[in-house]
């Protein structure tokens, strides 16, 4: 009965850990890394065709976006999942498959034009996506499910995305059961449409997430609607258009929310027609997903217009952008306006075609409503860049940059506190994980000094026995290398890949015999007198 940490360990995303028990081999998430990556992760312990279960805490792509790398690699177990993150992870990662083979495609078209750049695979296709979703066990929250002999499940709400859920799991070997609780992510309280975060109330272990766990959100009770409504009045004012970088799953049905409000209350009387473009087709699939499963994850407010048949996040002047046609041609509607575009993190999508025609544009706003991970494109904007660079063409940056403070999908420090208070009695230990490298540091110590609670943060690779109650193995994080930023010359930037590879293959190898390590350095030596 061992737990091994595979991802998000001191890092924010790629979430992964691997649970081996009654003779089962069990992933809960299978994430993909966004933004920067600091730390080398193991592989997965085990072969993709020998794991038989994924227990999925929710649908974002941090969670589930390898999970069609699975099937690709001989993966045909269960995927379990609350009824709505099965839906949402449907459309979301098809829409992953769609950004892999698309990238390859325009990899490939400019590899085709010089011989020296190897042809480039899609980590995964369509196909891969559609095997994963197969996997697919939906199960309703709060239903206790034995999953196989020894080992049950059960997902309860945390109100940070439609059916996200920590995922609580009992498992029995002889005459010893154990109970381990992963988090997932938890949600802020008082978020838009969602229900507040539900409490669980006893494990032997717990793993939480730490993405804010250092800092509070605002200390006073903002009103979003309002902030909002200033942002936009203002900058219409100046003629410019409010750009909002959103998350397709979750945030932009919150900002709908926000403005159906705003337009309900007639809060800006000189525009009261403004048009509001939703200009991202998974936004459009997910905003249908999340009708489909109000009843089971809308709070009460969210459910009160619900009952008096009032579709809360649609509104007169909501306009759909499906096609690239339809995307290009909002640039060129000559009124102040609002896109809503992805990705959040400004990292990829059609978020960038909007950036290319506002950045420069003074009167224009640039308004952030997400968490932004270190390296991406949001975070140097959020943080003062001057200037950046969209598809080849150094952009000045003259828009005002806003963010909508402390509007948040993760719970703060007290949030999460909030949360683990919940446990009745003191589990034996608590690993946090999902959080910035000296965030889980600092959280696991304020969880031992604010709760008594015994904490650790473990790195990728960390193997601890949940019998025996003792590490197996304490990982140390090994970094990557600095300098992980693309030259323009690919064929420069695959070389530097092939030196990181070197210095990974170098550290596994520590232990080798001293004859062999002996060897190698004499090869390394020659190679380096060669082209030195």
């Amino acid at each position: 009965m061992k737990l091994t940490f595979v991802g998000a360990a001191h890092e924010v995303t790629g979430s992964c850990h691997y649970l081996e028990a009654c003779d089962k081999h069990i992933l809960i998430d299978y994430g993909m890394e966004q933004g920067k990556d600091l730390f080398e992760n193991i592989d997965l312990p085990i072969e993709p065709s020998r794991i038989d279960y994924v227990f999925l805490t929710h649908a974002h792509i941090d969670h589930s976006g390898l999970l069609p790398l699975l099937a690709k690699n001989g993966f045909s177990g269960s995927i379990y999942a609350t009824e709505a993150t099965a839906d949402l992870a449907g459309i979301m990662l098809r829409d992953s498959a769609h950004i892999q083979m698309f990238e390859a495609e325009w990899r490939n078209r400019k590899a085709k034009r010089s011989k020296d750049i190897p042809l480039f695979t899609p980590l995964y296709d369509m196909a891969d996506a559609d095997n994963a979703i197969s996997c697919f066990m939906p199960v309703p929250y709060d239903k206790q499910v034995n999953v196989c002999e020894g080992i049950d499940i059960r997902f309860t709400d945390v109100g940070h995305l439609l059916g996200s859920s920590a995922v609580e799991v009992w498992l029995t070997e002889g005459e010893v059961t154990k109970k381990i609780v992963f988090s997932g992510d938890v949600g802020n309280m008082r978020q838009p449409l969602l229900r507040d975060p539900q409490k669980v109330k006893e494990a032997d272990y717990v793993l939480i997430e730490s993405t804010y766990g250092d800092r509070l959100h605002a200390t006073v009770e903002v009103d979003y609607v309002k902030e909002l409504a200033e942002v936009l009045d203002t900058t219409f004012r100046r003629g410019g258009n409010v750009v909002i970088p959103s998350f397709a799953v979750g945030r932009t049905q919150e900002m709908l929310y926000f403005i159906r409000q705003i337009k309900e209350m007639n809060m800006l009387p000189d525009f009261p027609g403004f048009k509001v473009y939703m200009d991202s087709p998974l936004a459009v699939e997910a905003t249908e997903v999340f009708h489909k499963n109000e009843r089971s994850c809308f709070d009460e407010e969210a459910m009160g217009f619900v009952e008096r048949g009032i579709n809360p996040i649609d509104f007169p002047g909501l306009r759909f952008a499906i096609t690239p046609d339809e995307s290009k041609d909002i640039n060129f509607i000559d009124e102040p306006k609002v896109i809503i575009s992805a990705s959040g993190m400004c990292d990829a999508g059609r978020i960038r075609h909007h950036l290319k025609h506002n950045l420069w544009r003074p009167e224009s706003t640039i308004l952030f409503v997400g968490y932004q991970s270190v390296g991406t494109l949001g975070r140097a904007l959020v943080e003062g860049a001057e200037k950046v660079k969209l598809f080849g063409e150094e952009i000045d940056v003259k828009a005002e940059i806003r963010t909508l403070t402390g509007l948040s999908g993760h719970a703060d420090m007290n949030g999460l506190l909030d949360w683990i208070s919940g446990f009745e009695k003191k589990p034996e230990l608590v690993f946090v994980v999902h959080g910035e490298d000296t965030v889980t540091d600092k959280f696991a110590e304020t969880l031992k000094t604010e709760k008594g609670l015994n904490a650790y943060a473990p790195y990728s690779g960390t193997v601890y026995d949940l019998l025996t109650n003792e590490f197996v193995n304490k990982a140390e994080g090994i970094r990557k290398a600095k300098a992980e930023k693309h030259t323009g010359n690919p064929v420069f930037d695959r070389l530097w890949a092939a030196g990181q590879r070197l210095v990974s293959i170098i550290r596994k190898n520590e232990h080798m015999a001293n004859k062999d390590l002996a060897k190698f350095a004499d090869q390394i030596d020659a190679l380096s007198d060669k082209w030195g």
